[in-house]
Order: structure tokens, then sequence, then C-alpha cells
């Protein structure tokens, strides 16, 4: 087994936690906003469940985005801690 060794770099860290928190609130405006509101017409051609798919968006789709948004944030986070020496 080999042993890493990370820095501590802080402003790296704090850099790389805002684009990733920039980049999911892109993906959680487009996935509620976007899809349930701004794109609902569109989308609307489309059935999920029998359900108009911007309908399905405004409803069930937003959250489940959003919880798999809160998984990839945890698993990053965690991915982050450990690439520029930060104790969680």
């Amino acid at each position: 087994m080999e042993k890493t060794t990370h820095t501590h770099d802080p402003a790296g860290y704090w850099k790389a936690t805002i684009r990733l928190t920039i980049s999911l609130l892109v993906v959680w405006f487009l996935a509620s906003y976007g899809a349930g509101i701004l794109f609902r017409e569109a989308l609307d051609s489309f059935k999920i469940g029998g359900a108009p798919l911007g309908f399905w968006f405004a409803q069930n789709g937003a959250i489940y985005i959003f919880l798999a948004l809160i998984v990839v944030y945890c698993r990053k986070m965690t991915q982050y801690e450990k690439k520029f020496g930060i104790k969680g």
C-alpha cells in the first residue's frame, strides 16, 4: 500500500467548494424552476408514469434530483477534505 500525503491548502479547498456549490445550485435551479416552470410546456409533450413530464418535475423530479445532489455534495466534500488536507 502506498501512503499518499496531501498538503494543507485552505484556499484551494474553498475554491473547489465554491465551484462545486455553484455547479450544484445551477443543476438544482434547472431541475426545479427550469423543468417545472420555464420549460414545462416543452416537457409536457413527454409523459412519465402517466403524468406530463413538466408536472412530474414540479411535483417529484425536483425532489429526487435535490436528494441526489445532497449525496453528490457529501461525496465530493469528503474527497476535497482528503485532497486538500482539511479535517472535516
